[in-house]
């Protein structure tokens, strides 16, 4: 009899303890990952207020995960994205600041690693990759490409337009530029869909166009100095006036060709990444939509100002005369792209 009550009593010992055990693992949550990765919009680059660039939490990522971790406490956010990547950068390195923060060497091969270590745990892939293929073909004034990292855009002011930088672009450089975007974009979305599996979310990103707005900043420096009327400020002969004239009609043909060809050059670039996006399985945040970068109706209430360069205005630095011009989101457009890849994670 005794033998049977401790037995009884063991057993009863053990039921508890599997059943706290039981209850513990059951009230634990799995931990889950959002993976972002790309350049410096995905780390949420920002000008420091002292002519350089840091990185922030105020990045779209950043805004995302906010928003989707309010309804999901165990997730995760991997921020595995780097300042000044670009295609061949993400696939090859190349970067020494990029370099150091992945053991695989490159973002796209650390991607690779984490997602395959994590099958199963990963709920959300984001990647922006392919605008650091042309920032360093647009020259703001001063001599520097606009570069990512911030290069050239703490030289932006040009003495002779009265402070609004001078656009310079090497169209070489851009049709350089294209001709990775098309190689390697598909290899980029490939891989990474390869490696996440057929069931994670992933969505990518199209690109808004900042040098809408350095056109626009360009065309405000025209005629500083131009004369009050037909006989110039000095009551002469009207001569010079009507060569500053000449001059700033020429200017603004200029500007328009400008305007035109960076606007057909984004629409390619972004054609190559839906493409690569769509064919990988990989949604699109339609960024260069949600910005209406190809709308240059007035915008409401600017008479003069079209409504893809006021989105610029509105939602990067390219139109602040402080701290810019800078290519970069500032917070409100980070919110506003995060909006446009959620609701995409919504509807999934």
């Amino acid at each position: 009899m005794h033998i049977t009550r401790s037995a009884a009593l063991a057993a009863a010992v053990l039921l508890a303890a599997a059943a706290c055990s039981s209850g513990e693992s059951g009230g634990a949550a799995e931990e889950r990952y959002y993976l972002s990765l790309g350049d410096s919009l995905a780390v949420g680059v920002q000008p420091d207020g002292e002519g350089g660039f840091e990185e922030t939490t105020d990045g779209y990522t950043d805004a995302l995960y906010r928003t989707l971790k309010d309804g999901r406490p165990s997730l995760r956010h991997e921020r595995m994205g780097c300042g000044g990547e670009d295609t061949t950068t993400f696939m090859d390195g190349g970067l020494e600041a990029c370099g150091e923060r992945y053991t695989e060497g490159t973002q796209l091969a650390q991607a690779e690693r984490f997602l395959e270590e994590n099958r199963g745990r990963v709920d959300l892939v984001t990647l922006d990759i392919g605008g650091n293929n042309f920032t360093g073909c647009v020259d703001l004034g001063g001599g520097s490409g606009a570069s990512e990292d911030g290069g050239g855009a703490e030289d932006a002011e040009d003495e002779d337009t009265g402070g609004s930088p001078e656009v310079d672009v090497d169209r070489a450089c851009v049709d350089e530029g294209l001709d990775r975007l098309k190689e390697e974009v598909p290899e980029i979305t490939s891989r990474l869909r390869a490696a996440a599996g057929p069931d994670v979310q992933i969505i990518g990103m199209t690109y808004y166009n900042p040098f809408l707005a350095a056109m626009l900043l360009e065309e405000s420096g025209d005629g500083a100095g131009a004369p009050d009327g037909p006989d110039g400020p000095d009551g002469g002969d009207g001569a010079s006036g009507d060569e500053e004239a000449e001059e700033a009609e020429g200017a603004d043909s200029s500007e328009d060709e400008l305007v035109d060809y960076a606007t057909d050059v984004l629409v390619e670039m972004n054609g190559v990444l839906r493409t690569s996006y769509s064919d990988a399985g990989i949604q699109v945040a339609d960024v260069e939509e949600s910005f209406e970068s190809e709308n240059f109706a007035p915008a409401e209430g600017e008479a003069d100002m079209p409504t893809n360069v006021k989105n610029i205005c509105d939602y990067t630095w390219m139109c602040n005369t402080e701290d810019g011009p800078d290519i970069h989101t500032n917070q409100a457009g980070a919110l506003y792209i995060a909006e446009t890849f959620e609701q995409l994670v919504e509807s999934a």
